[in-house]
């Protein structure tokens, strides 16, 4: 009989692939162009703004910001909307900032939620949640 052990290597479960990643930009507060009312024609209601992307591939597998969706790129993005032309709703406000994000092949999905704030005293905020899924 042998007396030498033959050690079997142990069994390892594969790492999962990533299919997709998140990126956001939460809470980012800035005065528009936008409203219906007269007041707010005259003094650009501020809103808040948040934006979740569902992202196609792998996160960067360098850590380099050439492989990345830049957040200031999408912030820009949203902050020349807001002063670009007079907007009347919170939801076309949202989908403008949604098919913004959806110009980025890498974006899958995009779910925008725009607040107006100082609206009512007795409400932190008004606004809508919309969206957007890239056609399959």
């Amino acid at each position: 009989m042998d007396s030498r052990v033959t050690a079997e290597p142990p069994v390892t479960k594969p790492v999962a692939e990533t299919a997709r990643y998140k990126l956001f930009v939460r809470n980012l507060v800035l005065a528009a162009k936008i409203g219906v009312h007269p007041h707010e024609k005259v003094r650009p209601p501020r809103l808040r703004v948040t934006v979740e992307l569902d992202m196609a591939g792998d996160p960067p597998r360098h850590d380099d910001l050439t492989d990345a969706l830049d957040y200031e790129r999408v912030v820009a993005g949203i902050r020349e909307l807001a002063v670009a032309q007079h907007i009347n709703l919170v939801e076309t406000f949202a989908d403008l900032v949604a098919r913004l994000c959806l110009a980025n092949p890498r974006v899958l999905a995009a779910s925008v939620t725009v607040e107006k704030l100082d609206v009512y005293t007795n409400a932190e905020s008004v606004g809508a949640t919309l969206e957007r899924r890239r056609a399959e």
